[in-house]
Formats: C-alpha cells, sequence, structure tokens
C-alpha cells in the first residue's frame, strides 16, 4: 500500500495537558466535519476510531502521529486518573463507588493503569491504525 492511501492524523500534544483538553483535541482533529463532539468519555474516543464519522469513514488505513507524547504520558498518567476516578466516586448514583475506589488504591499503590495507558490500549485495538509517537 503506498503513503499517499494512507490518511495520516495528527494529535498535538502541546494542546493537551488534562483528560478534557485530550478530547478537545480529539474532537478538534476527528470532527471537525461532523456537526457534533465527543464527550470525555473513553467508550466515545473508541467508537470514533472504529470509523463511519469524523475524519475516520471505515477500516482504511490510518497513521496517527501523536506529537509530543512523552509530556502527555504526565500530563494523562497517575495523578490525572486518580482525579478521573475521584470524580466518579462523587456521583455514587452513577458510578460504582466500591470499582472506583478500588482504582485509585491500586494507582495510588504503584499499580493499575493509566488514562493514558487505557487509550493506548484503545488504540491497539483497532489494527487499522498505527500509532507514531
Amino acid at each position: 500500500m503506498s503513503k499517499e492511501e494512507i490518511k495520516e492524523l495528527i494529535l498535538d500534544g502541546n494542546r493537551i495537558h488534562d483528560i478534557p483538553s485530550f478530547y478537545d483535541e480529539v474532537n478538534r482533529v476527528f470532527m471537525q466535519e461532523v456537526g457534533f463532539t465527543l464527550g470525555p468519555s473513553l467508550d466515545a474516543f473508541n467508537d470514533v476510531l472504529h470509523g463511519g464519522y469524523g475524519a475516520i469513514r471505515g477500516n482504511e488505513p490510518i497513521c496517527l502521529k501523536w506529537l509530543h507524547f512523552e509530556k502527555n504520558k504526565e500530563d494523562l498518567g497517575v495523578a490525572a486518573t486518580i482525579a478521573f476516578y475521584r470524580a466518579k466516586l462523587e456521583q455514587p448514583e452513577t458510578f460504582n463507588p466500591e470499582w472506583a475506589r478500588k482504582k485509585v488504591d491500586e494507582l495510588e499503590c504503584g499499580e493499575g493503569q493509566t488514562y493514558i495507558d487505557m487509550l493506548l490500549e484503545i488504540i491497539g485495538e483497532h489494527p487499522n491504525i498505527r500509532l507514531v509517537v
């Protein structure tokens, strides 16, 4: 397959400093030509990578370049992930507090997935997307 046939999308890590700004950048890159934006949701991020709307129309090959990735590993690392789960603890009517507390405890013990780990796992589930950091 030639380079011309591979769609290139670029996430600018300098625009990302926390979880909400990650989704702002995803919307800038993936949702420009769509009349709606994604909310801050791992499921929504996974859905947009499946394609069918936004920048990815189907199963076409994608080269996803993530600039300043090393900076974002910290931005979306342990502290951001603990804050993400603690926000869920404040909404026990919506989220399972035992599950969220367990996730916080794991991270505080140096275990568990960070938000960036979860994003990388989601990207890795899409064989048509090659991530370049």
